[in-house]
């Protein structure tokens, strides 16, 4: 058994963490691991306050450490641990461990297994930072802001620039805190195009534009995701349901048709190839003619931002590629992005587009890359058709050819559109209000049944959650609804599974307009569904006011808190909140502060080339060297005016560095009690 995972730390802010949850570090740390596929990395809930107890989860150390939940849909997750590693403390605080490690399985485990649980190799990645309050990036915020308002082709001293050329491999994390910080600042179509353009200028063939991962590539990939859902799950989801749904057999590689399930699922008597290769591709055809007319027809659902940016992205291909050869490259540049880097990915892999909640079987994941292909050849105007190995495609291709003219037309109507975007805010949602986020069924308790035992105090609903409500019902058809705003939510936490002596639950704290909080417990079927209930709810609620610091992760009973044993149920809470605590994704609230930090410390990576480059060669200039024209090659040819103002901004944007590096240092030394922050210089 083989796999990779990649473990990141927390961000910390400074402030949020009480005095007494500092904690030394132990002798060592353990990292359990469960025989199953996905696992998820958090520190232990119980880090702080059962130190000395024995290991909730391996059963084995007796010290704070990490663990993994692992989740199956079934049984208890802490009965299968297998294997541990050590971290040595030494080595977390002198050199942060980035490597492979052998994980080393527990002795009876391995006895019980006959001594073959294979082996996991998992590459790990330790990330601690500190986010600063909002004023301490105020400087560099207004910089990359007015970056993408200056002229990108001649551009080469700013942040964004800079960015560019060290984002290296973590140039999607980048992308994403990138759009989600220019978003909030309603300037999310501007700092596109600013990238576009430098792209485009850099391209000499028209056949490799945008076709790397670049930090233009991967932004505009980005802000499809942020603002484009709901707008894909609009168009794509009806017919990736009807594809899980009835599971047909489709098949047009011969050395990969199994006449023998064709025979079991859809055919009589004994099938041949060509029976196969037809069927199959009447049911290919029946599923492409709606998405194709699906997407066609979207124009109107299309979000007016995204609209926006191709508008954009197509002036800027058309004005560096006029030539009348080059025509299709400005249908290309945008359905390179639409269809190759949104639909036909999110038709191959739904669940990670949020289409499905699992992913899907062998059978219905060929069929399903079937779709991808054709909707990826379709977003390549038919250029490839005939190409390649993939010859097997072939009886598709009339259907493929047929759509094409179709889609140039649907990418004409998509970018004929009027208006700016309208500007944002660091708390604005990401999710429009109307739609809905997530639903199904949850075992929901009231507050204090006090005469219900408490298998009986839990009684099954469906629940609905959008950007406005929270609401449930008997049953998904049951047209009587209760519902609770959203923005009522004051707190989204777990609860003790020593609370109701039942797992995977969680609380839901409100307000009422007279100021009364409420607590909604409710029990999810696994650790997988929990997880994804509490990113939700927390996303969803993340522009609330007033949210609690403090909550008890237990419940009310018999007079008391099950959690911290007071009597008076009106006593502050005994745990703090975790409400910025999600699953990273699309979805993720807008965070200015935390976005900017990892610009910053990208940005340190570029420092000295940035220095080197504009600083030092200015003072080369005044050499003789560079009097007898043998200067640097920067500044060779170049306009006297631009180096002049190139190099003010390099000076500029590192004495803002500076500034956040004097910052840090600071709430460093605050933190060990030597020191108070001094204000920011005017």
């Amino acid at each position: 058994m083989h796999g990779a995972a990649v473990f990141t730390a927390m961000c910390s802010r400074p402030g949020t963490w009480p005095p007494e949850t500092s904690l030394a570090l132990p002798t060592h740390l353990h990292v359990c691991f469960g025989a199953a596929r996905v696992w998820r990395l958090r520190p232990s809930r119980r880090l702080a306050s059962h130190t000395g107890m024995r290991c909730w989860s391996c059963g084995r150390c007796q010290v704070p450490h990490l663990h993994c939940e692992w989740s199956s849909g079934t049984g208890t997750w802490w009965a299968r641990m297998t294997s541990w590693v050590e971290f040595p403390p030494k080595v977390l605080q002198q050199n942060p461990p980035n490597g492979w490690f052998r994980l080393l399985p527990f002795p009876r485990a391995e006895e019980d297994s006959g001594g073959n649980l294979g082996a996991l190799r998992l590459k790990v990645r330790l990330v601690e930072d500190r986010v600063l309050p909002s004023k301490y990036y105020q400087p560099l915020v207004q910089l990359l802001m007015e970056s993408v308002l200056g002229l990108p082709e001649e551009d080469d001293a700013s942040p964004l620039a800079v960015l560019e050329l060290t984002s290296g491999d973590c140039r999607q994390d980048l992308a994403t805190k990138l759009v989600k910080l220019f978003l909030g600042q309603g300037l999310a179509g501007p700092f596109l195009d600013y990238l576009t353009r430098r792209e485009v200028a850099r391209t000499t063939d028209p056949n490799t534009l945008f076709r790397s991962n670049s930090l233009a590539s991967k932004s505009m990939e980005q802000f499809m995701k942020l603002v484009g859902m709901p707008y894909l799950h609009e168009v794509l989801k009806p017919m990736v349901n009807r594809v899980f749904e009835e599971k047909k057999y489709m098949e047009l590689d011969p050395c990969k048709m199994d006449l023998g399930r064709t025979r079991r699922i859809s055919f009589k008597g004994t099938p041949s190839e060509e029976h196969v290769r037809e069927a199959s591709l009447g049911l290919l055809t029946g599923y492409l003619g709606p998405i194709v007319d699906a997407i066609v027809g979207s124009v109107g659902r299309c979000p007016p931002a995204l609209r926006l940016a191709f508008k954009r992205l197509r002036l800027r291909v058309e004005e560096r590629f006029p030539q009348a050869e080059h025509k299709d490259v400005k249908y290309l540049a945008i359905s390179g992005f639409l269809f190759l880097r949104f639909f036909a990915p999110a038709i191959l892999t739904p669940k990670l587009f949020d289409l499905r909640e699992q992913h899907a079987d062998p059978q219905t994941s060929r069929s399903l890359l079937l779709l991808a292909k054709a909707v990826q050849s379709i977003g390549n105007l038919g250029q490839q058709l005939g190409q390649g190995k993939e010859l097997w495609m072939a009886p598709l291709h009339p259907f493929l050819l047929q759509s094409i003219s179709r889609v140039r037309d649907f990418l004409d109507q998509l970018v004929d559109v009027d208006g700016e975007e309208e500007a944002g805010g660091p708390a604005r949602a990401l999710v429009p209000s109307s739609v809905t986020v997530r639903e199904g069924y949850l075992l929901k308790r009231k507050e204090e049944p006090a005469s219900l035992a408490t298998r009986f105090a839990f009684k099954k609903r469906y629940f609905w959650l959008s950007g406005e409500t929270l609401s449930y019902s008997k049953s998904p058809e049951c047209q009587i609804r209760s519902s609770t705003p959203v923005s009522y939510i004051r707190a989204v936490e777990r609860v003790d599974e020593g609370a109701f002596q039942l797992p995977h639950v969680m609380q839901v704290v409100t307000q009422d307009d007279t100021g009364t909080l409420h607590t909604t417990y409710l029990q999810c079927k696994n650790v997988n569904e929990l997880n994804q209930w509490l990113s939700a709810l927390r996303k969803a609620s993340a522009p609330n006011p007033d949210k609690l610091a403090s909550c008890h992760p237990g419940a009310f009973r018999s007079a008391r808190w099950t959690c911290c044993l007071q009597a008076d149920r009106s006593a502050a809470g005994c745990s703090r909140t975790h409400f910025a605590v999600t699953l990273g994704d699309w979805s993720d609230p807008l965070d200015p502060d935390a976005e900017t930090q990892m610009v910053y410390r990208q940005l340190l990576l570029g420092r000295d080339q940035l220095r080197m480059k504009f600083l030092e060669d200015s003072n080369m200039d005044s050499s003789p060297e560079a009097d007898s024209g043998e200067g640097s090659s920067t500044t060779e040819g170049a306009c006297p005016d631009a180096l002049a103002r190139q190099r003010e901004a390099a000076a500029h944007l590192l004495e803002v560095l500076a500034d956040l590096d004097r910052a840090h240092e600071e709430f460093q030394q605050q933190e060990q009690g030597r020191v108070a922050p001094r204000p920011l210089r005017p």
